[in-house]
């Protein structure tokens, strides 16, 4: 991904997922109420399944997503209410982040912050991006442990921090980022602070299937969660920050399209789906990859194989996203007039992860040895082209990473509610 989406702290969060959790302070909210029926939902597309390839996702994961479930059920919501900072603009349910690569001017301490490419001021907030991360670890874990074994406790546990995230007066998080990525002395915010939301896109996800299949959430409470996202996409899609997002040609414009197309998903909007469709064939694939299927805008930066693994991924989610299999959405069909697509993307960058060594640029200045993790390109790659030597590659990495870094830039830790 681009160099602004750096390990919050420089450091890693901790030597297992639960000391993550554990890390961060804990509020506890007393939500009360009985559920109704929900209304029918929006099911999220199953692009492609695994049968023909050979591969059972929930049986791959089950032990892994049940042993972090159970490890998740006693923790209680911690949103942005838990934390302010100093130097936000914003008010107390305002999302607040601050860019990650600035640092003081050393011949003015108190002047406007300078950019070092690659290297993260560890002094910068990051309270309200580490509670997301947590609440983006967390309920997808608790909805797959709840998809996997039918116990309705997991269900119930994750809608509890979906409540407070975005329904509770009192906790829930404004529709928008005006305040993200913020520069000492220089803004307020930013349009490409609008990355730090990846990690919604999974707690989306994990709420469309709560809704489908359970009654955990009350017919009310499914209108407001999906009015949230809403407004949320409308402040994405009209704001100066949304639109100048939208328009970076590397990893941020496809972060912006991932979110607009899950969240449009999410809540019905088939005119977005069909924009971030159109996005997706006219800009992000001829923008981004090219003829060899590397992504030069990743691979000029100063961790080139991290930004290549994330865009990578991100690309693909999209095409998992919003693909219709066998027609003219079919993006994981899709190729340029000059043959550049998904395919030749992962064709490309599928040796690099099974063989690091190979890579052909610059290793990362940062964290280049904890990569790979389980690339969910290669699983959706593998489904959608049948190709088994990706789908045994996806299987035999890491899935749970604990270096701050690569949690962040791994937004798609539960596949199983993917396919």
């Amino acid at each position: 991904m681009s160099g602004r989406l750096p390990d919050a702290a420089g450091e890693e969060w901790g030597n297992s997922m639960g000391a993550l959790v554990r890390s961060l302070s804990r509020r506890r909210f007393v939500l009360g109420g009985t559920a109704a029926a929900v209304a029918a939902a929006a099911a999220p597309r199953v692009s492609y399944a695994a049968p023909e390839v050979g591969i059972d996702v929930a049986k791959v994961d089950r032990a892994r997503i049940v042993r972090a479930a159970n490890g998740f059920l006693k923790e209680e919501p911690v949103t942005i209410t838990a934390s302010h900072g100093v130097r936000s603009a914003g008010g107390l349910h305002d999302f607040f982040s601050e860019g990650d690569y600035w640092w003081p001017d050393p011949e003015h301490p108190d002047g406007p912050y300078l950019r070092q490419d690659g290297f993260t001021n560890p002094d910068n907030f990051t309270k309200h991006r580490e509670a997301m991360v947590r609440m983006s670890v967390m309920v997808p874990a608790l909805t797959a442990a709840w998809k996997v074994t039918g116990q309705r406790r997991y269900a119930e546990q994750a809608a509890v921090h979906l409540r407070a995230w975005f329904l509770d007066p009192a906790t829930k998080m404004n529709p928008n980022l005006e305040y993200a990525q913020a520069i000492f002395g220089v803004n307020k915010g930013r349009g490409i602070g609008i990355i730090d939301t990846i990690h919604l896109v999974e707690p989306v996800r994990a709420a469309g299937l709560l809704m489908a299949g359970t009654d955990v959430f009350s017919l009310q409470e499914n209108l407001d969660l999906r009015a949230w996202f809403g407004d949320y996409l409308k402040w994405l899609t009209t704001s100066a920050n949304g639109q100048e997002e939208r328009d970076q040609k590397n990893n941020h414009g496809s972060c912006w399209v991932m979110q607009v197309a899950e969240f449009s998903r999410f809540t019905g909007n088939a005119a977005l789906q069909r924009e971030c469709r159109q996005r997706f064939r006219e800009r992000l694939v001829p923008e981004q990859i090219a003829a060899n299927g590397s992504l030069p805008l990743e691979v000029a930066r100063t961790k080139p194989y991290s930004y290549s693994l994330f865009d990578l991924d991100v690309l693909a989610t999209v095409a998992q996203i919003l693909s219709v299999p066998g027609g003219a959405d079919d993006l994981f069909a899709f190729t340029t007039s000059d043959g550049r697509g998904l395919r030749k993307a992962v064709a490309y960058m599928a040796p690099f992860i099974a063989d690091k060594k190979l890579w052909p640029y610059p290793f990362d200045v940062q964290h280049f040895e904890e990569l790979p993790v389980r690339q969910p390109s290669l699983l959706f790659a593998g489904l959608a082209y049948k190709d088994a030597e990706w789908l045994a590659l996806w299987k035999s990495l890491n899935p749970d990473p604990t270096v701050g870094e690569i949690v962040r830039n791994y937004p798609v830790r539960q596949p199983v509610l993917w396919v």
